[in-house]
């Protein structure tokens, strides 16, 4: 049987690696965008809803409703307990998970295909996503587990500065908005039916499934799902975030390592320059230790063990950042040379040897991206709820291919300004 199933995880990498991933699209009679991918290795199906639901759309005041709305959403729904739920999925052996984050709430789950397996867990996911009960005394439980967490983390240097950093980054957005203890503690059970009766709507979901099933049954699936919801409306997202004003944010604490954290709002989801500022960020610090900031940070003055830059596209614009860890008393001179290497990099760009091997990284490594079935619905619910081009996954490689260095030098400059970039620090010196 291990034998099997081995062979079986490899004919199913080998699948996703060498055939296009062929998405179907649909909207459901209710109302929901639905994305299907048909794979008959294995007999799973992974399920995730998805709703504009994340933490953008708390309410000024009310931080953390979204993140609370969503983990207490599967602790009690329809005619279960949240006993009775977990009983039914360990019976049935499925699973369910999900979470919320700055855009999106998502439920997902996975579950054996067959007709008979997978009805006892989706009638599960049914309720959850249609009839939670948002019970007092569950309520109550989560928001005391949430405020000693929030406590906690007020105590972490790499906590603090990551709050101070959005904070300081999205000061007048929803991206900005911290949840906190006293914000929590406030929450009463008719904000999260308020919150959940407007944003968990058929309009503003989208459903992704993969598996071992026909279009037919996903069809049929995905309407089950969305059903009992209302219509809708679409959620309405914010005014766009205005660039900062760049600056200076110094956390004081007594660790023995400095945190920094620099960058600003940079790119949504979709725009057009993702490539080439993917294609760049590797030789500037997304390629380990084949990037500059690694090398000239970490290898040549051995300021931090760890040094990196990401850029992390989100509805509305997302952050590019810089971030390491380094002994407080060096904090100023690590700062000054990871602003001189992006300066550097600003200015010129990759060398053709750094833009060669980045482009063999990234191309070469994309198939590890859909080699199993979680993997493609992760990519596949991705792109559904940013609305992506179906064709997304088939043509990543040839857009990777395509990246002129100059093309990232504009990128970089349209994005990445000096002038507003924000830089916080805790325990520096």
């Amino acid at each position: 049987m291990k034998k099997l199933l081995s062979a079986a995880l490899v004919l199913l990498a080998c699948q996703f690696a060498q055939a296009a991933v062929a998405i179907e699209h649909w909207v459901s009679p209710s109302g929901a965008r639905v994305y299907f991918v048909a794979s008959r290795v294995l007999p799973i199906l992974d399920v995730q809803v998805d709703f504009a639901a994340g933490s953008m759309f708390d309410p000024a005041g009310k931080s953390g409703l979204a993140a609370l709305t969503r983990s207490t959403l599967d602790l009690g729904a329809g005619s279960r307990d949240e006993t009775a739920i977990a009983e039914q999925l360990a019976d049935s052996g499925a699973n369910l998970g999900g979470g919320a984050d700055t855009d999106r709430a998502s439920i997902s789950l996975r579950t054996l295909a067959g007709k008979e397996q997978r009805e006892a867990a989706l009638d599960i996911l049914r309720a959850v996503v249609q009839a939670p009960h948002f019970a007092a005394d569950i309520l109550e439980r989560e928001k005391a587990r949430t405020v000693a967490g929030l406590k906690e983390a007020m105590t972490r240097p790499d906590s603090l500065a990551g709050k101070a950093f959005w904070t300081a980054m999205y000061p007048h957005h929803p991206y900005g908005r911290q949840a906190t203890p006293e914000s929590v503690a406030a929450l009463s059970r008719d904000d999260l039916t308020a919150f959940y009766g407007k944003y968990y709507n058929a309009a503003n979901a989208s459903v992704t499934l993969v598996g071992d099933i026909s279009r037919e049954e996903a069809a049929t699936i995905a309407e089950s799902i969305v059903h009992g919801l209302p219509r809708g409306p679409v959620a309405t997202l914010p005014a766009p975030p205005v660039p900062p004003k760049g600056g200076l944010t110094k956390i004081a604490h007594p660790a023995s390592q400095a945190h920094v954290y620099i960058g600003l709002p940079a790119i949504e989801r979709g725009h057009p320059d993702f490539f080439p500022l993917l294609v760049g960020n590797y030789s500037l610090g997304g390629g380990g230790f084949v990037s500059r900031l690694m090398q000239e940070v970490r290898d040549k003055r051995g300021y931090a063990y760890s040094v990196y830059s990401y850029f992390a596209p989100l509805r509305q614009a997302g952050p590019f950042q810089i971030g390491l860890q380094t002994k407080r008393s060096q904090a100023r001179e690590a700062i000054k040379v990871a602003r001189e290497v992006l300066d550097g990099f600003l200015k010129d760009g990759p060398s053709a040897a750094e833009l060669a091997a980045a482009k063999a990284n990234l191309a070469g490594s994309f198939p590890l991206r859909l080699d199993s079935n979680k993997k493609l619905l992760d990519n596949v619910a991705l792109i559904g709820f940013y609305g992506l081009p179906l064709d997304y996954l088939e043509h990543y490689q040839a857009k990777v291919e395509a990246v002129t260095a100059a093309e990232i030098r504009q990128a970089f400059a349209r994005h990445v300004r000096p002038a507003n970039l924000i830089t916080v620090t805790v325990a520096a010196d």
